[in-house]
């Protein structure tokens, strides 16, 4: 077992593949080594590791589609919404936010794989149970170091309803802020940045 593992590392010096692709290289993969990798379940890359995103749950689902129909509806030029994305913040790092905004001004949308960090405006992760320290930590980290200046954590309240906890980059600092007073958004989320838009939280997962 051990000598196959160090086989496999010999090998990951080269695009990653379905074979090696769990023995990343001393200093991690890079985005150009796993661009082309075809797995049969989601995955990111953070900190050169790639990382199988969990299953997650109806409510999830359905909050991150609900959010993306009403932020397409309201979105002004030049901006663009999509749901599981890549960003490349770094050669090491391709996360891909549940929902991002982005500035498409300049990329060919129609063969888009990876968004430039730079060109983002907006990442929100929704919170999974088996994936609350990315979403909560891990990720917001990365986001906020690259320089992304909104993001939205979603959390699932005790009564089942989406709870937005939206912030704000201190680019002095590289870290998220809370935006408002208030801190989190409850029965309805009304903001200006990337652009206006007013969303009934209930309504998302209430008919």
């Amino acid at each position: 077992m051990v000598a196959e593992a160090q086989e496999h590392l010999t090998e990951s010096t080269g695009p990653a593949t379905p074979d090696n692709w769990m023995y990343p290289p001393e200093d991690g993969w890079t985005y150009d080594q796993v661009r082309e990798l075809v797995l049969p379940y989601a995955w990111e890359l953070l900190g050169g590791k790639i990382v199988v995103r969990g299953a997650t749950k109806w409510w999830h689902d359905l909050v991150r589609d609900e959010l993306y129909y009403r932020l397409r509806s309201a979105r002004r030029e030049p901006f663009a919404v999509n749901t599981e994305r890549w960003i490349k913040l770094d050669e090491r790092n391709a996360p891909r936010p549940d929902v991002v905004v982005f500035d498409k001004r300049g990329l060919d949308v129609q063969t888009l794989d990876c968004i430039p960090a730079e060109k983002v405006a907006l990442a929100i992760e929704v919170v999974s149970p088996g994936s609350r320290s990315e979403d909560r930590i891990l990720k917001p980290g990365l986001y906020a170091a690259a320089g992304i200046e909104n993001f939205w954590r979603v959390e699932r309240s005790e009564e089942g309803l989406p709870e937005v906890h939206e912030f704000w980059l201190d680019e002095e600092a590289a870290v998220y802020v809370p935006a408002t007073a208030r801190k989190v958004h409850t029965a309805k989320l009304a903001v200006d940045e990337p652009f206006p838009v007013e969303i009934d939280l209930r309504g998302l997962v209430e008919a």
